[in-house]
């Protein structure tokens, strides 16, 4: 069986930068195996599949060694696909997903994703002690979740963290976002989920999920340019809708690989 597959670099303008997702469009659902050897062979942050359904698609989202319910650069890399490749003349499409119906349109040069909005918990007084030395910096605040948020005060330390990869996964934590004011942005952050077998992703949409309501707590407003600053780096422009349920995170894309995979 041969299949199309397609690597962007999504939230970045340039390619090279931002995270690289790859993209492989389905006529069917194949085994749950086959897709996660799939992705392991890709050797990537995350693999999205998508298959037609009816006027829109199906999205289903691995990493080398797990599906995830929810993914942003690989959504934002698929409409990429969908606006490019697939369908040239749709500026908006939505995907059906395990976290719901993830409308995106086309801004200009920017792709806008509509996410479901996620909050956060103070974490346990007596909670994260594990999670913090494997940081190896105290934050000024904890909090926990699915994904874990840890406060810094400024972003050079947030740029200068080097997590134990190993004592994080042993904390079962499934991922933690660093974060801090940025030096000419919002806010800056970063995402190590090493227990899903992503070390470091260069740039996480769904952590902005989270990143944009706490932010907007804390600044006392909706709108924000962020970066991500790992190694490749990413840019992204978000906003929390007025009734506080959905995030809309936008960022660019570039084309790295276009090709043909036997499988």
């Amino acid at each position: 069986m041969k299949l199309s597959i397609w690597q962007v670099d999504a939230f970045s303008g340039r390619r090279f930068a931002g995270n690289p997702a790859a993209v492989v469009p389905l006529e069917a659902w194949l085994a749950d195996e086959v897709l996660l050897a799939i992705a392991a062979e890709n050797n990537l942050s995350e693999t999205a599949y998508v298959v037609r359904d009816g006027a829109e698609y199906q999205i289903r989202w691995f990493t080398p060694i797990e599906e995830v319910p929810l993914c942003g650069h690989a959504t934002l890399a698929s409409a990429w696909v969908v606006f490019h490749r697939l369908e040239p003349e749709r500026t908006r499409v939505v995907f059906r997903s395990k976290s719901g119906d993830l409308p995106v349109e086309r801004a200009g040069e920017r792709l806008v994703l509509d996410f479901p909005a996620n909050t956060l918990e103070p974490a346990p007084a007596t909670g994260g002690a594990e999670l913090v030395a494997a940081l190896g910096r105290t934050p000024r605040e904890l909090y926990s979740g699915w994904q874990w948020l840890a406060l810094y005060d400024s972003e050079a330390q947030v740029r200068a963290l080097r997590p134990d990869m190993a004592s994080l996964v042993a904390t079962g934590v499934h991922g933690v976002i660093v974060t801090a004011p940025g030096r000419d942005c919002d806010f800056v952050s970063r995402f190590f989920a090493p227990a899903a077998g992503v070390p470091e992703d260069p740039v996480t949409g769904s952590s902005h999920t989270r990143l944009v309501p706490y932010w907007a707590a804390k600044l006392g407003k909706t709108a924000f340019f962020a970066r991500q600053v790992s190694a490749r780096g990413g840019e992204l422009w978000c906003e929390l809708s007025k009734d506080k349920s959905r995030v809309s995170i936008a960022g660019q894309a570039a084309l790295f690989l276009e090709g043909i995979i036997d499988i």
